[in-house]
């Protein structure tokens, strides 16, 4: 039997949570409390906020026929930054886990028509980014 999904135990829900602060909201003292995954937690969050300008290139290279990223809502744009972050910087999880995670903390946070839009650009940016990089 599967555990019900708790948002509050998801490392992704927490990720969104943390970079939503830290770009939305000019939180700078970023704290990562005690969980099983808070090393990722805190490579991801980090690891985004680092390399934002290379995020924000893989955007316009990959996306800027089918989408401006500062005009999508801002969980939205929260969760592609971290999606590409992984895609690029944590090959060895599978992109297929990636974008199921982010859906399933986007579920928290967004409606079903935006979570099919999505799960849409994750896929296509993920293909694109991981086989020019392979």
């Amino acid at each position: 039997m599967r555990t019900p999904y708790n948002p509050n135990q998801s490392p992704r829900v927490i990720i969104i949570q943390k970079l939503y602060g830290n770009f939305f909201n000019n939180e700078t003292g970023l704290t990562f409390p005690k969980h099983r995954f808070k090393k990722f937690i805190k490579d991801v969050v980090l690891g985004t906020i680092e390399r934002d300008e290379v995020i924000n290139d893989e955007v316009k290279n990959h996306l800027s026929y089918d989408l401006q990223l500062t005009n999508l809502d801002k969980i939205f744009q929260i969760i592609v930054k971290s999606a590409i972050f992984e895609f690029l910087y944590k090959p060895k999880i599978s992109t297929k886990i990636i974008i199921k995670e982010y859906l399933d903390a986007s579920n928290f946070f967004l409606e079903d028509s935006q979570t099919k839009y999505l799960n849409a650009i994750l896929d296509k940016i993920a293909k694109k980014i991981r086989t020019n990089n392979a």
